[in-house]
């Protein structure tokens, strides 16, 4: 978790993996390296509490299952997520990333699979993108479905860009 009240950018994650769970440091991974590529900003940008704020669903590592980290438990975004959200008054554009903070901030307004949800993103507000996660686990995800990088990546760096100048 990286928050600061100045923050003008929310990266809405799933939970940390073991990796992250060892070295306490959010998207400290292939994932983040990914994300920050996807975002086109620096390493120090990235952990600027002031510019960019790390908000998981869940701050335990789940644990391992059968095709990778295990959800994050339900009752904690519950317990907590709209009061430290609360908390980040200057926040103009948010990163859902993955299917179970997709769940959480698109609610009703998802479509019916990560896939489409992605794939819609210019269905929700300039103030949101869905996204899915980084992970090298995605990558015959992101192999399928070349119009994310063709479309939506561009869009992605060029709001990162704007909202942080």
């Amino acid at each position: 978790m990286q928050l600061d009240a100045k923050a003008s950018i929310l990266i809405a994650g799933q939970a940390p993996g073991r990796i992250v769970h060892e070295t306490g440091i959010p998207f400290d991974d292939l994932s983040g390296a990914r994300l920050r590529e996807w975002m086109g900003v620096s390493e120090r940008t990235f952990y600027d509490a002031k510019k960019i704020a790390l908000l998981p669903m869940g701050f335990c590592y789940p644990g391992q299952g059968k095709t990778g980290d295990l959800p994050p438990e339900k009752a904690c975004a519950a317990a907590w997520r709209e009061q430290v959200i609360e908390q980040l008054p200057n926040i103009k554009l948010t990163l859902v990333i993955g299917i179970y903070a997709i769940k959480w901030h698109l609610a009703e307004s998802r479509q019916r699979n990560l896939t489409e949800t992605v794939k819609a993103w210019k269905s929700y507000s300039s103030e949101i993108i869905p996204l899915p996660h980084p992970s090298p686990r995605n990558n015959i995800w992101l192999t399928k479905n070349a119009w994310f990088e063709e479309e939506l990546l561009p869009v992605l760096r060029s709001r990162v860009s704007d909202v942080l100048r």
